[in-house]
């Protein structure tokens, strides 16, 4: 052996980081307004994850070091691809960057999805609620594509709050083509139910959610009973304000927060991408 040979022969190989996020190619991107947006990637065929839960996405900065924020799953666990519904900050560290990828970019995708937006965090029951606003419906456009869904309650009722009219496109579109689904469509006939209120745009339903509920236009508009911790689950995503708002209303009608370890009658997320 040579002594270039041997000197190569002993330097240690690097180590590989088996935690590392992988790099994945962006396949389609669809902007809704000049602040919300949808795209999908290349799915790992070793990522596994549950209906609901979220992983970290993101860019290398300049320096090469990874900037990654986390990222409700949009897609549901069956699918060959990931989809995400982002929001755009003009001046966030992230989505700056990430509201102008095209097809065939690159994104970082973390391989340790989690979360408590999850089935298995909730008790049986007969109805369930899933309050949101904003991009905080990115984990329900998961569970609504998910049979196991429709296989565990009657009655489905996603809730979708937004400050304009055209901020409501994705999950009205996504609800509307889902009777055309070839896994869920026939499920969903009957079972899942739209509640879409904005907040600043004139629209059919106006007022925020926790007004919504207080008031008990939300259940009248329905033709629901008021929330009963018997029957009804609830799962809240959103900002932090609305969550803790939304939270304080499921506590006083009698509802328990549950978590993976100790399922209950409603869930909170606490994942924000900025």
């Amino acid at each position: 052996m040579s002594a270039d040979a041997s000197a190569a022969a002993a330097v240690p190989a690097p180590k590989v980081n088996p935690n590392a996020p992988t790099e994945e190619t962006v396949l389609s991107v669809e902007h809704y307004t000049d602040r919300l947006f949808r795209f999908r990637i290349t799915r790992p065929q070793s990522f596994r994850f549950r209906t609901g839960e979220f992983v970290m996405i993101g860019l290398p900065k300049e320096d090469g070091k990874p900037l990654l924020r986390a990222y409700s799953i949009a897609s549901p666990a069956w699918d060959e691809e990931l989809e995400f519904y982002s929001i755009k900050v003009p001046d966030g560290p992230l989505t700056s960057r990430l509201q102008s990828i095209q097809p065939g970019d690159k994104v970082l995708l973390g391989k340790k999805p989690t979360g408590t937006l999850v089935l298995d965090a909730l008790t049986p029951g007969k109805r369930l609620y899933m309050f949101s606003t904003g991009t905080g419906f990115a984990p329900f456009a998961s569970l609504i594509r998910d049979p196991e869904t429709y296989e565990r309650y009657n009655e489905v009722i996603v809730t979708h709050t937004c400050r304009d009219v055209a901020e409501l496109t994705y999950s009205r579109n996504l609800v509307n083509d889902l009777v055309n689904d070839p896994l869920v469509g026939e499920m969903v006939e009957g079972k899942l139910r739209l509640y879409a209120s904005t907040t600043r745009e004139p629209y059919a339903c106006m007022g925020r959610i926790t007004t919504l509920i207080e008031t008990g236009k939300l259940f009248a508009d329905l033709g629901v009973p008021p929330l009963n911790p018997e029957t009804d689950r609830a799962m809240i995503c959103g900002s932090m304000e609305m969550i803790q708002d939304v939270k304080a209303l499921m506590i006083a009608a009698g509802l328990t927060e549950g978590s993976n370890a100790a399922p209950a009658e409603f869930v909170i997320e606490k994942a924000f991408a900025g």
